[in-house]
């Protein structure tokens, strides 16, 4: 089975549109898990309502943050194989089976921008941002991994066993756990995909130079508190 995770926070307008994506295209058993921070557009509603099979959905009231959604999808999946992914349609999930085929000689699969085939083709500060960013972190971290923020992965949820999920941040989480894996011997394939603006709804981040500046100096301070941890 393959449990693929949605973090979301108001995520009305396409939550079902993803949700119904993912069971057309994903062709192994699946559950999909909704976990969503109380939406005030009752995202959660809306998908409890649609009584689509193979979806659940965990409202958190009390908790907020995307790597603790994440983190709970983990401890409530139940297949072989984990997933999660942003829930605005900037990941396209017709790049899933192909990531799913690459666990055959792999450990865990990343949707990566940076790797040939794939493209960052979201507004200039976004797509500058994690090319920075990126950049520092194979500067600092190595292992050959090209898009080290990427959040848009599948694994064999054994992978868990030997690496804990780091449960606090944003975006960077993805860095220190990818690092982690590497670390522990883990084997990872990176497929390439086009990361696009979200078409429907507001971005979680400022859009503005000061956001991104803010954004990114949290990454940069996480990729150097990895790097010399013990």
């Amino acid at each position: 089975m393959v449990s693929v995770i949605l973090p979301t926070y108001n995520e009305s307008e396409i939550i079902l549109d993803l949700i119904n994506s993912l069971l057309k295209i994903i062709k192994e058993p699946l559950e999909v898990l909704v976990i969503d921070d109380n939406s005030p557009d009752l995202t959660w509603g809306i998908v409890e309502k649609s009584h689509i099979s193979n979806v659940r959905v965990i409202r958190r009231m009390n908790e907020r943050g995307l790597a603790t959604a994440i983190d709970r999808g983990i401890k409530e999946s139940k297949g072989d194989i984990v997933g999660w992914m942003d829930a605005d349609m900037s990941m396209p999930p017709s790049v899933i089976p192909g990531m799913l085929s690459a666990l055959r000689d792999a450990d865990i699969a990343i949707g990566s921008r940076y790797v040939p085939g794939g493209k960052d083709a979201r507004g200039f500060f976004r797509a500058l941002t994690s090319k920075i960013i990126n950049w520092f972190a194979g500067l600092l971290l190595g292992f050959d991994i090209r898009d080290y923020d990427s959040g848009f992965i599948v694994l064999k949820k054994s992978v868990f066993s030997k690496v804990n999920f780091p449960s606090h941040g944003y975006g960077d989480y993805f860095i220190e756990f990818i690092y982690k894996c590497k670390k522990a011997g883990f084997k990872v394939k990176e497929i390439p995909y086009i990361f696009t603006d979200r078409k429907l709804g507001k971005s979680k981040t400022q859009a503005s130079l000061l956001g991104f500046f803010k954004l990114g100096s949290g990454y940069i301070k996480r990729i150097i508190a990895i790097r010399f941890s013990k």
